[in-house]
């Protein structure tokens, strides 16, 4: 078995292994700079397996930014029956395009 973490991050929980590519919420980091996240809720090495209360101490995880990207579009729409009343709103949310190039 490989090694792998779950890390949070915007308010997620996402499954990595090394070399995985993932999209998580945008991140204040530059493309081409490695971003290192301390928000590891449990790591593994492949034999045993290490889960913290919140966060694992002294774990972390190593990306590397490829680049910044727009989210699929979220449409929310709110109509009361009977009343002419409509609401449309429309979300897209930028996302950090990464990939993990180490876990410890």
């Amino acid at each position: 078995m490989e090694a792998y973490a779950v890390l949070e991050t915007g308010g997620k929980q996402v499954l990595v292994h090394v070399g995985d590519k993932i999209e998580i919420e945008k991140i204040a980091v530059e493309a081409g700079q490695d971003a290192v996240l301390t928000t590891v809720c449990a790591v593994s090495d492949g034999t045993t397996l290490k889960v913290g209360a919140p966060y694992v101490e002294g774990a972390s995880v190593t990306l590397a930014v490829d680049g910044v990207k727009r989210g699929k579009k979220v449409i929310n729409f709110k109509a009361k029956r009977r009343k002419g009343e409509r609401r449309k709103v429309g979300h897209r949310q930028s996302l950090t395009v990464a990939t993990v190039k180490a876990i410890a």
